[in-house]
């Protein structure tokens, strides 16, 4: 229970539904008044209720019921800024939700557009990198900070100017049957789930032109724990689930069990430990990703000189994965950017450090099927060239980083404590590459690897290696 099951009706405090009148301060002053009765719910009716940013305070709640919007002003000096600007605040807040069938629409791309007019005009300072305003003064939908008992459940999200939804170091946060369609602007990840410990996320549809669901740890103290990823359907521009870009503590006691991904730029699953931080006890299960355009990437970096990073004790299993030969989100909105091109299509990618090994990896009944067709003419590399393969420690991690591979199935390396069992791995057409290439790959055991397409007289490449177990 996360709220009082008292009720207030937005037209109780003069609140328009007319779509044009700016409601900020009825608003506002309905979750004050809630809020120093002791909590309820403020309710919206079917209507259109435009407004800047509101602050939920503790014990209270929005409900937004079906046909009613939330709707983001287009002015951006109406939204506040704690950290981060949004169009719904909260900040130390207890016993807070948001519910219902209705929408909060954020109108990201005007509201983009109208900072961008103002930073031209000289009212607004920002150096429009990439030609897009800064992620910091575009307005979220949802910004929550070191809030706890907190539920989301049914509502739609739709057109955030940046992030839709983060989360920064809360605590029992429950989001279920949450709709987020956001490909109006650029950094549109679906969720953002920083620091947080006590995460249930169930039931989500999230369309988002950037990373679908991501798990964030900006804080070298803090860390990610206890979260609970089910029964989640996922399209992106980037990447379906992804966790580590910032990885300044860790990540701990995640599982990620049965969900869907489609027509996803890159990994359906990218686990990425470059910050100095941690990634430890994981579980992916059931996953289930077409057309996307990687299976698994798993890496550690290390953009912070003076601290190592690690990731271990990984279990991934019943994964099944088609990977397309052209962009997988081709004619989305803000498609995913042509990167690094040439190159022929990536394997599922393991790359540690040489002195920072990714460590106890398991795998069990995978199945990825390659359209193949690597072509030797471009971005040509074999497996007598590993060493010319760059380790790229500081840049930014995906699995097109290092460009063209010489595997077209797997590609390991600087990693120890491996373990495969019932893989399947297919290439539909003819690929010049290895199946599998291991480089400095120590304690690695196959069992029942069937490899179907395959252009070359062995399965596996090692180099460097050693304790490489093969059974079929």
């Amino acid at each position: 229970m996360y709220i009082r099951a008292e009720d207030y009706p937005a037209s109780l405090f003069g609140i328009r539904s007319d779509g044009s009148t700016l409601n900020t301060r009825s608003i506002q002053f309905a979750i004050d008044y809630i809020h120093n009765k002791g909590g309820g719910r403020l309710v919206f009716s079917v209507g259109r209720y435009l407004t800047g940013t509101i602050h939920l305070k503790s014990g209270v709640g929005l409900h937004l019921e079906e046909g009613a919007v939330l709707l983001g002003s287009l002015n951006p000096f109406d939204y506040d800024k704690e950290n981060f600007t949004a169009l719904i605040l909260a900040n130390k807040q207890q016993n807070i939700s948001i519910t219902g069938k209705g929408l909060i629409e954020g109108q990201g791309r005007q509201v983009a557009a109208n900072i961008i007019s103002l930073v031209h005009s000289g009212i607004i300072n920002d150096p429009l990198r990439n030609d897009r305003p800064t992620e910091s003064i575009r307005p979220m939908i949802i910004y929550f900070r070191e809030c706890s008992s907190v539920l989301i459940k049914n509502i739609t999200i739709s057109n955030s100017a940046s992030w839709v939804q983060t989360y920064d170091q809360c605590k029992d946060l429950n989001i279920d049957s949450v709709h987020v369609d956001s490909k109006a602007y650029w950094n549109n990840d679906g969720f953002d789930i920083v620091d947080c410990d006590g995460v249930k996320m169930t039931n989500c549809f999230i369309d988002a032109a950037d990373d679908g669901i991501c798990l964030k740890s900006h804080d070298a103290s803090a860390a990610c724990n206890n979260i609970l990823i089910r029964n989640c359907s996922i399209r992106s521009s980037a990447n379906a689930i992804k966790f580590g870009t910032a990885s300044y503590g860790g990540f701990s006691h995640l599982r990620i069990i049965n969900n869907k991904v489609f027509d996803t730029y890159r990994s359906a699953i990218a686990l990425e430990a470059v910050d100095g931080g941690f990634i430890n006890d994981i579980v992916v299960d059931s996953l289930y990703a077409i057309n996307t355009g990687n299976a698994i990437f798993l890496r550690i970096g290390q953009r912070v000189s003076s601290k190592k990073s690690s990731l271990k004790n990984i279990h991934i299993t019943n994964l099944y994965v088609e990977i397309p030969s052209g962009k997988p989100d081709s004619g989305y909105a803000y498609e995913g950017p042509v990167e690094d091109q040439p190159r022929n299509i990536s394997p599922i990618v393991i790359t540690g450090m040489p002195d920072s090994y990714i460590d106890s990896i398991f795998m069990q009944n995978i199945s990825v099927q390659y359209p193949g067709g690597g072509n030797a003419s471009f971005a040509f590399r074999s497996f007598q060239q590993l060493d010319s393969i760059l380790e790229l420690p500081t840049k930014y991690p995906e699995f097109s980083m290092f460009k063209e591979l010489p595997a077209w199935g797997i590609y390991i390396r600087h990693a120890k404590n491996l373990q495969f069992e019932n893989i399947n791995l297919s290439c539909a057409k003819k690929d010049y590459r290895m199946p599998i290439v291991l480089d400095d790959v120590h304690q690695i055991k196959f069992i029942g690897l069937l490899i179907k397409g395959k252009t070359t007289k062995t399965n596996i490449y090692s180099y460097k290696s050693s304790e490489v177990n093969y059974k079929k």
